[in-house]
């Protein structure tokens, strides 16, 4: 499924936020803006003709409710969604599409008892399957619930 583009960290803050609006959800927002801020800026990120040369914007969500939710918007287009303190790798575009999922109750957490093993699963419409294995110390009450 194709998903609105989010070229900018600005243009998926937003998005972010009014989803979280439509689910009645919280969001406080911290920004890290210019070169001397952000994680690419330490790193090297200087002009190359590229894009690079562009001021870096990061930024971290906080979604309140539950389950808990963080955001992690990097420069170059790399996101870290975490749903109870489980991270996902998510692209940029599909952030809104995803937190809809959980949001909307579109997550499981499928348990074997043979090797043990507890996977958390976000299924978004229209894409595969967001997993990510969850070890029995991070089973909160919220994720032992979701057990299937």
């Amino acid at each position: 499924m194709t998903h609105p583009p989010l070229p900018s960290t600005q243009s998926a803050v937003l998005a972010i936020e009014a989803m979280a609006a439509r689910h009645g959800r919280e969001v406080r927002a911290a920004h890290d803006i210019g070169r001397d801020q952000t994680f690419a800026g330490m790193v090297g990120g200087h002009a190359t003709g590229d894009g690079l040369d562009a001021i870096p914007h990061e930024a971290l969500l906080e979604i309140g409710g539950r389950p808990g939710i963080t955001v992690r918007l990097f420069v170059h287009d790399e996101v870290v969604v975490a749903v109870d303190n489980i991270a996902f790798d998510v692209p940029r575009d599909s952030v809104p599409a995803f937190l809809d999922a959980v949001w909307s109750g579109l997550v499981h957490v499928r348990q074997r008892t043979f090797p043990p093993s507890c996977t958390l699963i976000v299924t978004v419409p229209g894409e595969p399957d967001y997993r990510e294995a969850v070890a029995y110390y991070q089973l909160s009450p919220w994720l032992a619930g979701l057990i299937r």
